[in-house]
């Protein structure tokens, strides 16, 4: 982890992760075997509003380490979620590969030139953000503390 906490820093981990957020919420809507955008289907909106639960953790981090505040209960539980949001990440992960591993089904169909380096991007993205919200848990960690409520008041000092 110490190679990682020098080439990658908590903000440059943060802002990897929101752009990483940002152009997945986007390429959800595209479709790898038409090569359009579906706007008016459901599913195509679940990963954008899991990823706002992704954006508020992002932010709620963001503060606690530039305020130096101590972790609360809200953001255990916004982080307990987070945890369940990863699984819809590796689901997504999975279901990329599926569609790479699909392509020897479509040999007799047009498959757009733009298929195999956007479901490359797409699985890689995937991974980096599954990856790099490993580092942002250890992040927080590190600089914000561990869940320890025990002793919560003991520690809470409302005059600072």
């Amino acid at each position: 982890m110490n190679l990682v906490k020098n080439f990658l820093s908590w903000r440059v981990n943060n802002i990897l992760i929101f752009i990483i957020l940002l152009l997945l919420s986007v390429s959800n809507f595209y479709g790898l075997f038409t090569n359009k955008f579906y706007f008016l289907k459901p599913d195509n909106y679940i990963f954008p509003l899991f990823s706002i639960i992704h954006f508020i953790y992002l932010y709620v981090v963001w503060f606690k380490i530039t305020e130096k505040e101590m972790p609360d209960p809200k953001m255990r539980n916004l982080e307990y979620i987070l945890y369940a949001v990863m699984i819809v990440y590796v689901f997504k992960i999975y279901d990329s590969f599926l569609i790479l591993g699909s392509t020897s089904d479509y040999v007799n169909s047009v498959i757009p030139a733009t298929f195999m380096p956007m479901a490359i991007s797409i699985l890689i993205l995937y991974c980096l953000l599954a990856l790099l919200t490993l580092v942002s848990f250890w992040y927080r960690k590190q600089l914000i503390g561990s869940y320890n409520f025990e002793n919560y008041n003991d520690n809470l000092n409302l005059w600072m």
